[in-house]
């Protein structure tokens, strides 16, 4: 094997920590995101709650009519975070390099430290057995020769297991019969197309190479690589700088018709990605803003070049954004940052940010948020940090929302 790939995948994460951490939700379908009476999808569920059909993005509403008898739960992200970095810690002692997908989730090259596939096994082995007995949660993980194949091998036996694809040979093997969405990339849309077409599963793709890549173009031609086992990508260790925008947007319990309230929203998304980008030493050149409407119709309205250094300066671009929409009830608001690049070093803490406001662009952020703090009653005093946690920023705008 030219390299050797370990993909880890955690069993249900978010459900699986709640359940460790409160035994009494062992074996009860426990479903994590939204409740049932607001709106939202579901994070991810237990495998119990699989069982009734409910799975991770399905409607909330949905996911209650399938089980009603089920646990719901928020999510708490700072635990699931503050677990993650235990997991890379682990996942670090073992490999040269590691490319973390999610919290939950990465490939990891093996190749220096196994040597071969019987010393990838190892690893494999010991992986799981310090998830179990130091974090009291379960894995699966799939060894092979590349990236494709290790992620399919971790989901062949979850939850809890292992598989190996040591060959091209034997991933096509294992796939060869499967439908098209097997294939990585290839999602509900892609796969109507090449349906369409007659080509339902990976042998029909090989059998057909020149149909799909003249119908899907580049994606086409990598679709077929990966249908004859071919996948040559590195793991690469992921990089906040690598990402093509930050964002954050909150989704209303009931549709918002005051666009005066959506400014003031704007207000505490345009703090959270500025802590986010300043985090993570990035700059962006343009601002996105999106929408999504009562009747679900979802739009994007974008500014570049534009100034977006501050949270004032993405807040100002956001809000004449907004000012170019059709005004109607509202679901969804969100705003983002993009074009991202390194940018000057700078530590962000909450007394940092506070401080810039007896300055040029602190003052104007400051105006906004005392204005805020008036119209609404809230306090931000010593307490402003809060909102960057995704709970309190919606219970936050819940709050706005019901007093404006």
């Amino acid at each position: 094997m030219e390299q050797i790939i370990i993909h880890v995948d955690m069993d249900a994460f978010f459900a699986s920590v709640e359940v460790r951490d409160n035994p009494v939700l062992r074996g009860k379908p426990l479903i994590i995101g939204s409740l049932p009476r607001e709106r939202g999808v579901v994070a991810t569920c237990s495998y119990e709650a699989r069982k009734y059909g409910v799975h991770s993005a399905m409607n909330i509403k949905e996911a209650y009519r399938l089980c009603p008898h089920g646990i719901y739960m928020h999510p708490n992200i700072d635990k699931y975070r503050a677990v993650s970095a235990q997991l890379r810690e682990i996942w670090g002692a073992y490999c040269s390099v590691a490319e973390t997908i999610a919290l939950d989730e990465a490939y990891l090259d093996v190749t220096a430290q196994a040597g071969n596939l019987e010393g990838a096994r190892k690893i494999a082995k010991v992986i799981k057995q310090r998830t179990k007995e130091e974090l009291g949660l379960t894995c699966s993980v799939g060894v092979a020769y590349s990236k494709t194949a290790a992620k399919t091998a971790s989901e062949e036996k979850k939850p809890d297991g292992y598989f190996e694809i040591p060959t091209a040979q034997d991933f096509v093997n294992l796939i060869i019969d499967r439908d098209v969405r097997v294939i990585y990339t290839v999602g509900e849309r892609t796969a109507r197309k090449l349906n369409a077409e007659g080509i339902r599963t990976v042998r029909d793709v090989r059998e057909n190479s020149e149909m799909v890549i003249r119908l899907l173009g580049k994606q086409g031609q990598w679709i077929t690589r990966l249908a004859l086992g071919i996948d040559e990508r590195k793991v690469t260790p992921g990089r906040p700088q690598d990402a093509k925008s930050i964002s954050r947007e909150v989704t209303f319990q009931e549709d918002v018709r005051s666009f005066e309230l959506l400014k003031d929203v704007l207000v505490l998304l345009a703090l959270c990605v500025e802590r986010r980008i300043r985090r993570h030493e990035l700059h962006g050149d343009g601002v996105t803003l999106k929408l999504t409407y009562a009747d679900m119709k979802g739009i994007s309205r974008s500014r570049s070049p534009a100034e977006c250094d501050s949270a004032a300066s993405i807040y100002r671009e956001a809000v004449r954004l907004l000012g170019k929409v059709e005004k109607r009830p509202v679901r969804l608001i969100g705003v983002g940052v993009y074009h991202l690049s390194a940018g000057e070093k700078r530590q962000l803490v909450m007394e940092n940010l506070l401080s810039e406001a007896v300055d040029g662009r602190g003052s104007e952020m400051k105006k906004l948020l005392d204005a805020l703090q008036k119209r609404y009653g809230l306090d931000f005093a010593g307490h402003l940090e809060q909102i960057f946690h995704m709970d309190v920023l919606h219970k936050t705008v819940e709050y706005m929302r019901k007093r404006s």
